[in-house]
C-alpha cells in the first residue's frame, strides 16, 4: 500500500521513511486525508509489522509516515520477534538513544513533512498531525508530546521509560495505552505519571508489554482492538 521515501532532517541526514496514503488515486493525488499520523517503531526496526500498522491508519483515511528510527545507527534494520532478536533490538536502541537530539530532529522532520503533505493529498491547508508509537516508539512519542512542535495529539503505547520522564509539560493532548503486567512500565510509575499529568488520558489493559503486536507472544487481541478503537476516536477528535 505504501512506498519508501527519504526525509531530510535538520542536520541534513536522509532518513528512510515508509509513507502510506489514504486509499484512492495513485500517490494520494486528489484524495483528501482526514489528518496525518506519524507511526514510530518498536526496537525491532521499520519491519513488516510496523508497515502494516501504518497501512492500517492509511485505510482509516490518514496520511501516514513511519521513519526508520535506527537509520543513523543501522540503516535498513528489520528484526523479527524471536529471543535472538531481543538483544539485537536493545543494542540498537541504546546506540540510537545516544543520538537523542538528532533522533528527535528526525521525528520533527517527520511531523513537518506530514503536515505539509496534506496539500499534496488534496487538503486545502496543512494537515493536523498525530503521533503513535509502540514500545520504544511509545517512549519517543511521549517525548515528542513534551519536546517537539506541530503535534495535535500523541498516543504512546507501553513506552518503557515514560514514567521516568515526568517533569516536562505536554504540548498536545495525550492518550497513553499501558498494561498491568509490564515490567518496563511498572504500575507505581503509572500512578506517578497520572498524578503528574492529570490531563492525559491513561488506559490500563489486562495484558503484557507488546500487546498490540500480532507477531509477538504477548499479543492480546481484545486489548489491541480496544486500544485501536480508542486511538482512532482520539485522532478523530483532534486531527479532523
Amino acid at each position: 500500500m505504501g512506498n519508501m521515501i527519504h526525509l531530510t532532517s535538520a542536520d541534513g541526514a536522509q532518513i528512510a521513511t515508509y509513507e502510506a496514503v489514504p486509499a484512492g488515486a495513485p500517490n494520494g493525488e486528489g484524495v483528501t486525508a482526514r489528518g496525518a499520523v506519524v507511526v514510530l517503531q518498536e526496537i525491532f526496526g521499520l519491519n513488516g509489522h510496523i508497515r502494516n500498522v501504518a497501512d492500517g491508519y492509511a485505510k482509516e483515511g490518514y496520511f501516514v509516515i513511519a521513519p526508520a528510527m535506527f537509520h543513523r545507527v543501522s540503516a535498513g534494520t528489520e528484526l523479527g520477534y524471536t529471543p535472538d532478536d531481543m538483544p539485537k533490538g536493545f543494542a540498537l536502541k541504546a546506540a540510537a538513544e545516544a543520538l537523542l537530539p538528532q533522533l528527535l530532529g528526525d521525528v520533527q522532520a517527520a511531523i513537518d513533512h506530514a503536515a505539509r503533505a496534506g496539500k499534496a493529498a488534496g487538503a486545502p491547508k496543512s494537515l493536523k498531525v498525530g503521533i503513535v508509537g509502540y514500545c520504544w516508539g511509545g517512549l519517543i512519542s511521549w517525548r515528542a508530546a513534551q519536546k517537539l512542535q506541530g503535534l495535535s495529539a500523541s498516543a504512546p503505547y507501553y513506552g518503557g521509560g515514560m514514567t521516568k520522564e515526568l517533569s516536562t509539560p505536554l504540548n498536545c493532548p495525550v492518550m497513553a495505552h499501558l498494561s498491568d503486567q509490564d515490567d518496563y512500565v511498572p504500575m507505581d510509575g503509572v500512578a506517578a505519571l497520572q498524578k503528574a499529568y492529570p490531563q492525559a488520558a491513561v488506559h490500563i489493559y489486562p495484558a503484557k508489554h507488546g500487546f498490540n503486536c500480532d507477531e509477538r507472544a504477548s499479543y492480546d487481541a481484545p486489548s489491541a482492538a480496544l486500544a485501536k478503537e480508542r486511538t482512532l476516536a482520539f485522532f478523530a477528535q483532534h486531527l479532523t
